[in-house]
């Protein structure tokens, strides 16, 4: 009686195979963490925008008329404090102002959104 021909995959196989999977898996896993980074960071990026975009704004429509100086400040946005610095500095144009605004997540980090605007004289 002749014997069965068995058929399947060696142990030996199966192990290559499970490697080449987990090795697979582990650059999956590796690029997902990068796109969540990226994808965090630029959402810091955009709301540090509109804040700086937004304290421009609020100048605009005060018709303010800053005298040149640096003012710091902090504002609640997205349930975070973000902390913003603003330079103004006179322009050749006697009736304009030039406005420079810096927005952090934190004091001590690096500047998410740097905006520039100019002011008129009321």
């Amino acid at each position: 009686m002749p014997r069965p021909v068995q058929r399947g995959f060696t142990l030996a196989e199966v192990l290559v195979a499970l490697a080449v999977l987990a090795i697979a898996l582990a650059a999956v896993l590796g690029v997902t963490s990068q796109s969540i980074q990226t994808t965090v960071a630029l959402r810091d990026r955009t709301l540090a925008m509109w804040l700086a975009q937004d304290r421009l704004t609020f100048h605009q429509l005060e018709h303010a008329w800053p005298s040149p100086d640096t003012t710091t400040g902090e504002t609640k946005a997205s349930g975070r404090t973000w902390y913003w610095r603003e330079q103004v500095s006179a322009t050749p144009q006697a009736d304009m102002r030039k406005v420079e605004i810096d927005i952090r997540a934190d004091e001590k980090k690096e500047v998410l959104a740097h905006l520039v605007g100019y002011l008129r004289k009321p």
